[in-house]
């Protein structure tokens, strides 16, 4: 349901190009706000907001946050990060500035507007957990020098900022801890498992699981996912987070494998290969912190969600193959 406010808001949203800050762009629009959208354009797309040309609250810049960003908004959203291994794995180093030199980028353009600023934290924070179902209190597993760390250490170190700027400067400042999250305009080539399948699936090709296909993640539709960051940002200071937002409804991964099978009908066979280093053996998290904050939880069934995408990269496939 769209909630409207009383007064319209000039809003920054960086990473805005991407699969999530793209839909978040819309539902801010829908809400009657200004956006500008800030986005480098590594993993973001112009295709996933080319709905929005022309359209009149709506700003495009090409700008990398790892430099400085000088503008006038009310409010920031900070999405800007590649989220999937194969793209912060491909340049880790500025992974890590993107990281942590954005947050100190957008902290400071913050601090000089006086404005309130969202923070998109990963539930990678967590590593490897040995806690199950994770819960914001628990301080994680991870390897601080693993292929994996400039993203999960990064996404760490922006934490550390965010709160640091709030009991420092009194910034007010808000935190989500973002769980596996899918739906239209993932990138069709970002690794993440929900794409892989699909992709795979449509293409005939055969569907490839690491490990034995026993590992757990629990995925949350993208439209539920945004729900929840902007009920976030609609909290008054006294709640700075962190949160997690995500799906606790948890499936193997050769389940959802063959929920991807038999939704295409593709009869692509299961094939395994070795476990990557590092990855995660469960992910699930406990959001009790955000029904009772936020009173936010998810709707979107996974069999709903995964008919959406699927039919979404049905769409894609023709231009990809041209």
């Amino acid at each position: 349901m769209v909630r409207l406010y009383d007064s319209r808001k000039r809003i920054l949203v960086t990473g805005g190009a991407g699969f999530i800050g793209s839909h978040l762009v819309d539902r801010l629009l829908e809400q009657g706000h200004e956006v500008l959208c800030v986005d480098n354009l590594f993993t973001g797309t112009k295709r996933n907001i080319d709905h929005l040309h022309g359209h009149p609250r709506f700003e495009f810049m090409r700008h990398d946050v790892t430099l400085p960003l000088y503008v006038e908004v009310d409010e920031i959203y900070n999405l800007a990060c590649p989220a999937s291994p194969v793209h912060y794995q491909h340049d880790p180093v500025q992974t890590t500035k993107t990281s942590v030199h954005g947050a100190i980028n957008m902290l400071g353009l913050a601090k000089r507007l006086k404005c309130k600023t969202f923070q998109a934290s990963t539930s990678e924070v967590y590593g490897d957990p040995v806690v199950h179902p994770q819960p914001e209190s628990y301080w994680g597993n991870v390897n601080p020098i693993g292929p994996r760390s400039c993203y999960d250490e990064g996404k760490r170190c922006a934490e550390t900022l965010f709160f640091d700027y709030h009991r420092q400067h009194g910034l007010e400042i808000k935190v989500a801890r973002i769980f596996n999250t899918y739906g239209p305009r993932m990138h069709h080539a970002d690794g993440r498992v929900v794409s892989n399948f699909i992709m795979q699936a449509l293409m005939g090709e055969p569907i490839t699981l690491y490990g034995d296909g026993s590992q757990t993640r629990s995925f949350c539709y993208v439209d539920d996912l945004v729900d929840g960051v902007i009920r976030l940002m609609e909290t008054g200071p006294e709640v700075c987070g962190p949160i997690n937002l995500g799906n606790p409804s948890e499936f193997t991964i050769r389940e959802l494998a063959e929920k991807v099978v038999g939704m295409t009908a593709a009869g692509s066979e299961l094939v395994f290969r070795a476990l990557p280093e590092d990855d995660p053996k469960q992910r699930q998290p406990d959001i009790s912190l955000a029904r009772a904050t936020l009173g936010w939880a998810p709707e979107t069934a996974l069999e709903a969600g995964l008919e959406r995408t699927v039919d979404y990269f049905r769409a894609l496939l023709p231009e990809l193959s041209s």
